[in-house]
């Protein structure tokens, strides 16, 4: 039954285009590490939705509302429909599985629940999810502890689950996803690298090999930079005093002035790309790491299935956690990870069927499914046998014990991300200094 369901809906998604975690284009930084691209369902559309629904009582026991991030053509899409029918088939419980696409959610949700829409259960990012609507979810502890969820699930992500819950679970991970430097392990072996960076010192000295051996070490684009930013701060005086900072407008903190002087010695060694200040994603991914001429990009686990049709089949991929720094405060075993995750509606009646569902999606059979569907990471601890495209992220995955947010705190203040954006990339590009850089943020924070 497994393998003729797998090979059905490998089939069915041949012709669509495999979308990873961070897909899509023209998207965000923030929508790219949130979730897979694809086509985007309408606001209009949800909105519509939202009224037609408005009138069915919420959660009235004849069955189950599930509103997924996803659209039916996406491999997540497709694994998730295959879940569902499987339970359908196996309990006789109805599901009435809609997909939104990453647009009809965000802007359709709330609105809908507000309205009383019966919406049993729902999925998006753990953070929008657990922060934006965290006022509709209900506490899953009890349900979890009920059929002993917890023994196969990934423990990391359950504690980040009940972290951004407030204490309290309130979602359930799938798709695991972590944010780190991917690289060409090609490129490492001729360049003489025998051994990943693992703090700043040892990536100068991988940097300047790969320099040597003719290739571009980093490359970087207007999606991620931020995530740079934040990530040296971070690792300098940990993601809370990040968060404080540019929340706060502390330009003048030594941390401010060190991450940029960091940056600006490796722009004048001419560690980053010609094009680093210009690059709109996904040029650097597309262009440059995938072509084989730069070596590094720090990313999501999301990247390689990306690229894969771009890179080739003998493209060798490498991960290892952003590096540490002399004297900072956090160390390589601290990241921005996460996954997606399915929440049940607080005023939902179908509460045990509900979990029972989420159950089938991210356990066994069918998380396996969509992690290789996907080429994701998954869920479920019993599920050990990765993608081989993303083998490499696993000890990086598996090391991780404190969790940054997007960016590492980098986009805490949403009036000086485009700020830092700018500016950060003219200094990767060289064309501004450390004491450029800072000035600019001190401008703009008059």
């Amino acid at each position: 039954m497994k393998k003729k369901m797998m090979a059905l809906v490998l089939a069915s998604t041949m012709a669509a285009s495999l979308a990873a975690c961070g897909g899509g284009g023209g998207q965000t930084a923030e929508t790219t590490a949130a979730a897979a691209g694809g086509t985007e369902t309408t606001a209009a559309a949800a909105a519509d939705g939202a009224e037609t629904e408005a009138a069915q009582p919420a959660g009235d026991g004849s069955g189950l509302v599930y509103w997924s991030m996803w659209e039916a053509t996406e491999p997540q899409g497709q694994a998730i429909q295959a879940a569902v029918d499987k339970f359908t088939e196996d309990t006789g419980i109805s599901v009435d599985l809609q997909f939104k696409g990453r647009t009809g959610i965000r802007e359709g949700l709330q609105p809908a629940l507000d309205a009383g829409t019966a919406i049993d259960l729902f999925d998006e990012d753990i953070d929008r999810v657990n922060t934006t609507w965290g006022s509709y979810l209900m506490d899953l502890e009890d349900l979890a502890k009920a059929v002993d969820y917890e023994a196969t699930a990934n423990a990391g992500l359950i504690a980040a689950c009940r972290e951004v819950g407030g204490g309290t679970l309130k979602s359930i991970p799938y798709q695991p996803n972590v944010f780190a430097f991917f690289y060409n392990q090609t490129i490492f072996d001729e360049a003489g690298i025998t051994k990943a960076p693992a703090t700043w010192e040892e990536l100068d000295a991988a940097c300047a090999k790969i320099k040597e051996a003719g290739y571009t070490p980093i490359t970087c684009d207007d999606a991620y930079i931020t995530c740079m930013f934040g990530y040296h701060m971070s690792r300098l005086v940990g993601e809370p005093k990040t968060e404080e900072i540019v929340k706060g407008g502390q330009w003048d903190d030594p941390a401010v002035m060190a991450t940029a002087e960091a940056y600006a010695d490796f722009a004048s060694k001419g560690y980053f790309s010609d094009t680093i200040a210009s690059n709109v994603w996904p040029a650097g991914q597309n262009q440059e790491l995938a072509m084989g001429t730069a070596a590094m990009y720090l990313n999501g686990s999301w990247l390689p299935n990306e690229v894969k049709d771009m890179a080739g089949d003998d493209f060798v991929w490498g991960c290892f956690s952003y590096p540490a720094v002399e004297g900072g405060t956090d160390g390589v075993d601290a990241a921005n990870y996460g996954a997606q995750v399915l929440a049940i509606n607080k005023d939902s009646k179908n509460a045990e069927n509900a979990f029972k569902l989420i159950c089938y999606i991210t356990q066994g059979e069918f998380d396996q499914m969509l992690s290789e569907l996907s080429i994701g990471i998954p869920a479920d601890s019993n599920n050990s046998e990765w993608p081989a495209l993303i083998s490499c992220v696993k000890p990086v995955m598996e090391s991780m014990k404190t969790r940054y947010p997007w960016a590492a705190g980098a986009e805490a203040n949403a009036d000086m991300t485009p700020i830092i954006k700018e500016n950060f990339l003219k200094l990767s590009g060289g064309s501004i200094d450390a004491q450029g850089f800072v000035d600019a943020l001190k401008k703009a924070g008059n």
